[in-house]
């Protein structure tokens, strides 16, 4: 990845890091929307930590936008995609492959949640490991039109860029060499996506 390479570099460098990383960033985290296998907050929790450590506010802002118009982008085509498929006869695989992320009870719940507090699910999917799809799956299933999944869908992303960017800030603030950081903003990344699987799991052991 464009910003790990750039870790070891010094400031005059910092020029060309921004050029090739950010817009690397952007279409990474837009196919992470869009494929929800690739591991967006781990990326922008790591551009995060190097632009800490380039001690540059305007670094930090530039990953802010770019992550949150990324994932608001990939999201909207996600969607518009899912529509698409719900009013084909066929449907489509865009669609086939967002219910094959989102179990039946998990589903379910999004649905209630959605028809009880609407827009606040949305805003809060993102935040929620494995949450976004299945709520996305939901506002499709109730038949939410484009512009009023978009409006939910805008602080959702800003609000998932402000909460990873600042879980990368974190890490680099806690080591003086940014590869650390990087190391330890990934580490948690992936300990917060697996906490949720991990109870449930706890939770039916100790049910049988």
């Amino acid at each position: 990845m464009t910003w790990l390479a750039a870790l070891p570099t010094t400031v005059p460098f910092a020029s060309t890091h921004q050029a090739i990383g950010y817009p690397t960033l952007f279409l990474l985290v837009l196919i992470g929307a869009l494929v929800p296998v690739v591991p967006t907050g781990a990326l922008v929790s790591s551009a995060a930590v190097v632009a800490f450590h380039q001690a540059a506010p305007l670094a930090l802002a530039i990953v802010f936008v770019t992550a949150s118009a990324a994932a608001f982008l990939g999201d909207a085509t996600l969607y518009w995609l899912g529509r698409r498929g719900m009013r084909s006869k066929n449907g489509s695989r865009w669609l086939e492959a967002l219910r094959s992320r989102a179990p039946e009870d998990r589903l379910g719940q999004a649905q209630e949640k959605l028809a009880d507090h609407g827009v606040a699910v949305l805003v809060l999917s993102r935040l929620v490991p494995a949450g976004r799809i299945p709520v996305m799956l939901a506002c499709l299933m109730a038949k939410w039109p484009m512009r009023r999944f978009a409006r939910g869908n805008l602080p959702a992303c800003l609000a998932w860029a402000v909460t990873y960017q600042l879980i990368g800030i974190l890490g680099g603030s806690l080591f003086s060499e940014p590869w650390k950081g990087v190391v330890a903003a990934v580490a948690l990344t992936v300990l917060i996506s697996a906490a949720p699987s991990l109870w449930r799991r706890v939770r039916r052991t100790a049910a049988q």
